[in-house]
């Protein structure tokens, strides 16, 4: 059970990390464009939050490396 618990928390954090990374880089392409007024703005920004949250928790119970923090620092 331990073993199945562990790989599902791997899929769910390299998930989470790709809805972030993905809504990160829409959100740019938007504001490139001018569109930060736009419904699918507003809706990428709260998903991004979402995700950023969750990855702020697993930073908190110490799951992962804080944010920002480079690998070997």
């Amino acid at each position: 059970m331990t073993e199945n618990r562990l790989e599902a928390f791997e899929r769910m954090l390299l998930d989470v990390q790709a809805q972030y990374a993905s809504a990160t880089e829409r959100l740019q392409d938007l504001k490139a464009q001018g569109r930060e007024r736009s419904v699918t703005f507003r809706q990428l920004l709260g998903e991004k939050l979402s995700a950023q949250r969750m990855l702020t928790l697993y930073e908190a119970y110490g799951l992962i490396e804080p944010m920002g923090k480079a690998e070997g620092e």
